[in-house]
């Protein structure tokens, strides 16, 4: 499939991707990425304040995150063994806490989206986290942190450079107001309700579709949580509530403005019998985790973590039409693209 057969259907109606060199030398794009430099540096001023250490960590291992909603792996020859490149960094942020109570990263993921995700203005193949997990955290204290973080990630793009917002047509104020009410909470549960109200079709046992995502995140007033995901929607490593074995401990943060999803996170399951037993539940082979597991059987800490995707908050923040224009080198799912 050309770029050009795809892309004169998906998201670039309004907003046409521009050849490489174009597109790297644009005014535009030269903004984005001095506001994308503003967010990482009040991600990193915001967790070093909560006493996070920064990692680097693997890029490809013999495992990754098991992934959903259709993604797929990309397989690389390690010395003739099969790795991954990493889709997300959780077993590594979980196995890390075994050296420091809470640590970040700027993980850089690939994941193999459907083709059909072009048409949402929000999947790259190849993008980049905020990735952050705390020792002994719940998960309200995960979602305190990560709305500490946002606030201020927004704050220093409006203090540094309100001139390049209003050059991409964002007015900083009304940013500012954004990020400035307290971040909203509601279940998932009462998310699907509001949907049938309206008459949009969701599942009450799955993720919210991207459409309907997108449906919540248009009316809201600013930031939200959607908690409590069911159970079979999320990875192994989502901790089930006790209390409600059908729900997990987990949450969403969803952007306002149509942006829908920037941030997924947990509290974690980190005892070796229940994560085995997740495992078989969602259908993966215990074997396949050898080295993770070996470390989780000598036992690691309760926690809680997020990863907040670094090109979504971008394109939220500077008001781009789609999470391509946030990112230098984009890549589009379906689109081969240097």
């Amino acid at each position: 499939m050309t770029m050009q057969s795809v892309l004169s259907r998906v998201d670039t109606e309004t907003h046409p991707l521009p050849t490489p060199r174009d597109h790297i030398t644009s005014e535009r794009t030269r903004s984005m990425i001095r506001i994308q430099q503003a967010l990482l540096a009040g991600a990193r001023e915001a967790l070093a304040r909560e006493g996070a250490v920064e990692l680097l960590h693997p890029v490809i291992g013999p495992v990754t995150d098991p992934g959903s909603r259709g993604a797929k792996q990309v397989d690389v020859d390690y010395y003739g063994n099969r790795y991954k490149l990493m889709t997300s960094s959780i077993l590594y942020k979980q196995t890390s806490l075994l050296a420091f109570d809470r640590i970040f990263l700027i993980a850089p993921n690939v994941r193999l989206e459907p083709i059909e995700t072009s048409s949402t203005r929000r999947h790259l193949t190849e993008f980049h986290q905020i990735d952050v997990e705390l020792a002994g955290a719940t998960r309200d204290d995960a979602m305190a942190v990560a709305e500490r973080l946002v606030r201020h990630a927004v704050a220093t793009v409006v203090d540094r450079h309100s001139g390049l917002l209003e050059s991409l047509g964002r007015d900083p104020e009304v940013l500012s107001a954004f990020a400035a009410r307290p971040f909203g909470r509601v279940t998932h549960a009462e998310v699907v309700t509001e949907l049938h109200r309206i008459g949009h079709s969701q599942s009450t046992g799955t993720e919210i579709e991207w459409d309907a995502e997108e449906l919540i995140s248009s009316t809201a007033n600013g930031p939200f949580f959607v908690t409590d995901y069911p159970k079979g929607s999320r990875g192994f490593y989502d901790r089930e509530n006790p209390e409600e074995a059908s729900r997990l401990l987990n949450f969403d943060l969803i952007a306002p403005e149509g942006c829908g999803e920037l941030c997924s996170g947990s509290e974690r399951e980190y005892e070796y019998a229940k994560i085995v037993t997740r495992m078989r539940e969602t259908g993966e082979n215990p074997a396949k985790y050898a080295w993770y597991l070996d470390v989780i059987r000598q036992g690691i800490p309760a926690s809680a973590g997020f990863g907040i995707g670094l090109e979504r908050l971008t394109r939220w923040v500077a008001g781009l039409d789609s999470v391509w224009e946030a990112n230098a080198y984009p890549k589009l799912p379906g689109v081969v693209s240097p």
